[in-house]
């Protein structure tokens, strides 16, 4: 009985591992990414969104979780149906392209974006926050 035990335990062990390990991956990687994408998406919009956020402005709130969601779909669309980790890190690149082109295509549809942003214009930061979303959504509709 005890060597049955021991013999499910090791298998159980390399059928599992093997799943834990991929998760651990995509899960990193996917922090790390949101990470640097957040912090690429800062440095280009040209009002600082942490600062508004911090200061309560919900506009800039709307704009920057539009474009986090909208990246972060497009992350788990390529984990889902794409085994190589290397291509999750290039459609992670391409993620990162797509948002902030709509960004530059929203900035020149609403002039003074900037200082809409700064405020606190809940409208224009829900329509800048829901275009990225709409992106995401496009974007990890087209990873499948």
């Amino acid at each position: 009985m005890q060597d049955l035990i021991q013999f499910v335990g090791q298998e159980l062990s390399q059928l599992v591992t093997p799943f834990l390990l991929n998760y651990a991956l995509y899960l990193f990687g996917g922090v790390v990414f949101t990470f640097i994408f957040s912090v690429i998406y800062m440095w280009f919009t040209p009002y600082n969104e942490m600062a508004l956020i911090r200061a309560g402005h919900g506009a800039a709130a709307l704009s920057f979780a539009g474009a986090l969601i909208g990246f972060a779909l497009t992350l788990a669309a390529c984990a889902i149906y794409h085994t190589s980790f290397v291509a999750f890190m290039g459609w992670a690149l391409a993620a990162m392209v797509v948002q902030l082109i709509g960004y530059v295509v929203t900035s020149r549809l609403i002039p003074n974006l900037k200082q809409h942003m700064l405020d606190n214009n809940l409208a224009v930061g829900g329509f800048v926050g829901t275009v990225a979303l709409a992106l995401g959504i496009l974007n990890a509709g087209c990873l499948s």
